[in-house]
């Protein structure tokens, strides 16, 4: 039985394919559109994931949208009603929205599905689930758990912003939600538009700016705005929100309880920035243990599993786990809504097909490392560079690993491109830039002349798995870097005196351990354990840079500039390689160096792209 599931018209559109229960592709339209969380019908996602399976649309058994159109509509009309006569220009332009595009969504969607086939059975073969049961869908099935507590919490889906369901075998049954607009998801967005960020996606940027600051705002945060109660359910303070009736997140009384208007996009950060998103980062972390341990108890599970956008919260993921009250937790690696495609195409196959499903105990779980993205044959690659002017010479595997360890140890920031793609919003090895975490002056090169963003924003260690308790506290598997810990007391460096004096942004460049590119102030890193199992070569070249270093860790960023989806074929690397500060670059067997190659190919790569 073959299924694809689509996300799409919100952000993050995508495409997954799945084929007798096992995953066969999965890709984010803007890896191909090259338009940063491309919320358009994924049509190139939906061609690669054929091309992938060798297949044509019709050979699908079904096609399954991630949510229900129709709830939606419903929602944004009883909040209007709930909330009338305020917000009505709000309502006046969701409103023309939703009649000229949302509301014939199935309309919409059978249409583009009849642009790649004429001849496919949309009416028969189209279904729909609903957007917390696809989150919930992508967090228990591929994960390695016979049984588990399933929670998801994002912003809004149709109604729900938070559920707990409880999966057995190829059973999920949900037991309970939180509804719109109540949400942990739009709390923390409420912040990050007060802080001056993108709301959708700078969430992760007050997450790294959090570490800066004092949590001074957390008893103001739970007196006005969030009513917490013993089992993690709560309610938001209405009164200081925008969401339901404006055209904003935040309103004037908001302004009032912290002192002043947000922080515009690009203006200076100041303390008052980073206080806010550490009280906002401790006040999440709060209330999801809260709610995780009241789980615990309720259910008696053993294992968790975790999906939505607040589940890309690192931090808070990696205290869930230290918590101890679940022994195990899984969290799906495209957290967000592109990740609901795979739940969409997976709910449908176990929950609605009633087909039965098989944990493999000798693999990690059933996402293949999240590498489910395109791939490019040697001489595709050769073919493509020449094409494009790129000069390179072809290495054997040893002679690659040889060279690209040494530019790290160099010094140098080493474009790596290996392998399937990643699905979801990390690098993991496929797409990377890589650079020496022994470095204390590599955070800084990688921010301002490699990926042209906020010179605070941390970067995450890659670490050989038989590493990872040599040099951080966390001993257990974290292969989508979404797991927070500290690094080894023995591995770190104590501040001086007058180095503890300095507040906020002053602190970033003083070295904070042996590998200071990957610690943060707090002596913290975002992990990701490097397995030969699923991806050999990446394995291989920190093996490499082991040999020659002793550290069995290098410094791994996402391969794009801000605002830049993550590159997708060996032209987009090459491209971003010509515009940036990096020196070097691996393309399958294909090493180049940055001084071999003809300078009129560089180009003003800083402002390609939208800032994010």
């Amino acid at each position: 039985m073959r299924i694809l599931g689509i996300s799409a018209y919100y952000h993050d559109s995508a495409a997954a394919l799945i084929e007798d229960g096992v995953i066969i592709a999965a890709a984010q339209e803007e890896r191909f559109t090259r338009k940063k969380h491309d919320p358009d019908f994924p049509e190139k996602a939906i061609n690669y994931c054929l091309t992938e399976a060798g297949i044509s649309l019709g050979a699908l058994d079904y096609v399954v949208f991630y949510d229900k159109p129709f709830l939606k509509f419903e929602r944004l009309m009883e909040t209007y009603l709930a909330f009338a006569p305020r917000g009505f220009s709000s309502f006046r332009m969701a409103a023309l929205v939703w009649i000229k595009e949302k509301l014939f969504q199935k309309w919409m969607i059978q249409k583009s599905l009849l642009k790649i086939d004429s001849t496919f059975d949309a009416p028969n073969k189209l279904l729909f689930t609903e957007h917390h049961q696809s989150h919930a869908a992508s967090a228990f099935y591929p994960s390695p758990f016979e049984e588990a507590a399933v929670l998801t919490m994002d912003g809004v889906g149709e109604w729900a912003t938070t559920s707990l369901s409880i999966g057995r075998g190829n059973e999920l049954k949900l037991v309970r939600e939180i509804h719109f607009p109540h949400s942990l998801g739009l709390l923390y967005s409420a912040f990050t538009y007060y802080t001056g960020f993108r709301v959708n996606s700078g969430e992760y940027k007050v997450m790294g700016l959090a570490p800066y600051g004092t949590p001074k705002y957390v008893k103001t945060i739970m007196d006005n705005l969030i009513d917490l109660k013993p089992d993690g359910s709560f309610r938001l303070n209405m009164d200081y929100f925008d969401y339901c009736t404006g055209l904003t997140m935040t309103n004037k009384r908001f302004n009032a309880l912290f002192g002043g208007p947000p922080r515009t996009p690009e203006q200076e950060i100041t303390q008052r920035e980073m206080d806010l998103a550490a009280s906002i980062q401790k006040v999440v972390e709060d209330v999801v243990l809260q709610m995780t341990r009241s789980l615990a108890k309720e259910t008696g599970m053993e294992n968790l599993c975790l999906a939505g956008g607040v589940a890309l919260n690192c931090v808070a993921n990696g205290k869930i786990l230290r918590d101890g009250h679940f022994k195990r937790v899984w969290i799906q690696p495209a957290s967000g809504d592109a990740g609901g495609a795979l739940g969409a195409a997976m709910a449908v196959y176990h929950w609605h097909k009633g087909q039965p499903r098989t944990v493999d105990p000798s693999k990690m779980d059933a996402m293949q490392g999240a590498y489910l993205g395109p791939s490019f044959e040697q001489a595709d690659i050769e073919k493509r560079l020449s094409a494009i002017g790129a000069r390179y010479e072809v290495l054997d595997d040893a002679a690659l690993m040889e060279n690209s360890a040494q530019a790290l140890v160099d010094e140098k920031a080493v474009g790596w491109f290996q392998g399937r793609m990643e699905f979801g919003p990390r690098a993991l090895g496929g797409r990377s830039i890589l650079g020496d975490p022994r470095s204390p002056t590599m955070q800084t090169v990688l921010n301002l002349k490699v990926k042209f963003r906020e010179s605070f924003r941390p970067f995450a260690p890659s670490v050989i798995r038989e590493e990872v308790n040599t040099w951080f506290n966390l001993d257990d598997d974290s292969p989508y870097m979404l797991l927070v810990d500290d690094v080894q007391p023995d591995k770190r460096r104590q501040m001086s005196e007058e180095e503890q004096k300095l507040f906020g942004i002053a602190k970033l460049n003083i070295p904070r351990s042996d590998i200071p590119a990957v610690t943060h102030v707090d002596h913290s890193a975002r992990i990701q354990t490097v397995h030969k199992e699923t991806n050999p070569k990446y394995h291989a070249i920190i093996s490499a840079f082991m040999k020659k270093t002793g550290c069995g860790t290098v410094v791994n960023t996402s391969f794009n500039v801000r605002g830049e989806p993550i590159v997708c074929t060996p032209e987009d690397a090459f491209h971003c390689f010509m515009g940036t500060g990096m020196e070097a670059l691996a393309v399958g067997n294909c090493f180049l160096r940055k001084e071999d190659q003809d300078p009129a190919l560089s180009k003003d790569y800083k402002n390609e792209f939208d800032l994010d």
